[in-house]
C-alpha cells in the first residue's frame, strides 16, 4: 500500500534534516509517495505569504504530514505557521515524547514519559490588542470541550502505551477560573479511566520536579502555555531540542515535526543533529501503522547514538549531517 504524506520542508536547517529523515525512512523499504510543498520564508518569496492554501489543502487530503522548522519573526512580521496550522486544521493535541538515550550525555538517565499539550486555546489563541499607548492586553481562553478533549487522549494514549499514571499541569490556585476548569475537567475525566492513576500538580512546582525527578512521570497534560515551556524544559534534561520529537494530532490529520528551531545560522553547513526530525519520522510510521520499519530506525538510531565518534557535531561526534545519516542506515543492514 502506498502512503501519500504531504512533505514540508521548512526554513534554515529543515530541508537538510527533513531529507535525512526521508532518506532513513525510505530505506526501510516503506512505500511513500511525498507531495512537497513550501511555507515559511521560501513561499513568502514564491507566493507572497507564510502558508499558501495549497499547504492546507495538502494536508487535508493526505491526512498525514512531514515538516521540517519554520522561521517566526520575534515581536514583528507573520504569526507563527505552526500555530495558525494547529487552528486551521483543529491539531488540538501537542505531543511530545521525551526519552533519554543511552550513551547520550544528559542531566538526568532512564527518562521515558510524554507531555500531552492543549494546541489550539489558551493564551495562544492570539487575541490581543493595546489598551492605550502603555499597555497590552492579551486573553487567556480556555474551554470546557477543548479541556475535556486534551485530557480524554492523554489518558487514552496512557491507556495505549501501557503507561500508569497521567499528571495534570494548572495554575488553578491563582486562575481560579480558567485553569480550575482545566483541572475541573482533568478529574472528571479521571473518573473514567480508574485504571490509572492521576494527580494534578501546580506548573511552578512541576518545573522543579521534572528537574529533580523526572523519571516518575509517564503522561503529563497541560494548557497551551505551561505544556510549551514544560516541553522545552524536559527536552534539556535529556540532551536538548535535537533529541526530542513531535506531533500535532487532530480527529484525523496529524503533522510529524522536529521540535527545535530553524537555526539560520548554521543552514547548510552540514552540521545540523537531524535526531529530533528522525524521531519524529518515527511517530509518523508508528501512526500509519508502519511499525516494523520504526523499530527499525529506532533500534539503529540507539546504536548510533552509542558511539562517541558516530554523533553529530551537537552531540560531541564529529559526523555532519549527511554522514550521520548513511551512519544510522548503515545500522539497518
Amino acid at each position: 500500500m502506498v502512503n501519500n504524506i504531504t512533505l514540508i520542508p521548512g526554513d534554515g536547517i529543515g530541508p537538510e534534516v527533513i531529507e535525512s529523515t526521508v532518506k532513513v525512512i525510505e530505506a526501510t523499504g516503506v512505500d511513500i509517495r511525498w507531495e512537497i510543498v513550501e511555507t515559511g520564508n521560501n513561499a513568502i518569496k514564491a507566493k507572497g505569504t507564510s502558508l499558501p492554501e495549497c499547504v492546507i489543502d495538502s494536508i487535508k487530503k493526505n491526512k498525514i504530514a512531514l515538516k521540517g522548522p519554520i522561521t517566526t519573526p520575534v515581536g514583528r512580521g507573520f504569526r507563527s505557521v505552526n500555530v495558525k496550522l494547529r487552528q486551521n486544521l483543529n491539531l488540538f493535541a501537542n505531543v511530545r515524547p521525551i526519552k533519554s538515550f543511552d550513551g547520550v550525555s544528559s542531566l538526568h538517565e532512564g527518562v521515558d514519559f510524554v507531555i500531552v499539550r492543549e494546541n489550539t486555546e489558551d493564551l495562544y489563541a492570539g487575541i490581543e490588542h493595546m489598551v492605550g499607548e502603555d499597555a497590552a492586553e492579551s486573553i487567556k481562553i480556555i474551554t470546557r470541550k477543548a479541556s475535556e478533549r486534551i485530557c480524554r487522549y492523554a489518558f487514552e494514549l496512557a491507556r495505549k502505551q501501557n503507561r500508569k499514571k497521567v499528571t495534570l499541569v494548572h495554575k488553578a490556585n491563582i486562575m481560579k477560573l480558567s485553569d480550575g476548569l482545566f483541572l475541573e475537567c482533568g478529574r472528571k475525566c479521571a473518573e473514567e479511566y480508574r485504571d490509572i492513576e492521576f494527580e494534578d500538580i501546580i506548573v511552578d512546582a512541576m518545573s522543579m520536579k521534572l528537574v529533580q525527578s523526572p523519571q516518575e512521570y509517564e503522561v503529563i497534560v497541560a494548557p497551551n502555555l505551561y505544556g510549551d515551556i514544560l516541553s522545552d524544559l524536559s527536552a534539556g534534561l535529556i540532551g536538548g531540542l535535537g533529541l526530542a520529537p513531535g506531533a500535532n494530532i487532530g480527529e484525523d490529520i496529524a503533522v510529524f515535526e522536529p521540535v527545535h528551531g530553524s537555526a539560520l545560522d548554521i543552514q547548510g553547513k552540514n552540521i545540523a543533529n537531524p535526531t529530533s526530525a528522525i524521531l519524529s519520522g518515527i511517530m509518523m510510521l508508528k501512526h500509519i501503522g508502519e511499525f516494523n520499519a520504526a523499530e527499525k530506525i529506532e533500534k539503529a538510531l540507539g546504536e548510533t547514538l552509542k558511539e562517541e565518534n558516530n554523533r553529530t557535531i551537537e552531540l560531541g561526534g564529529n559526523l555532519g549531517t549527511k554522514e550521520f545519516t548513511l551512519e544510522i542506515i548503515n545500522h539497518m543492514k
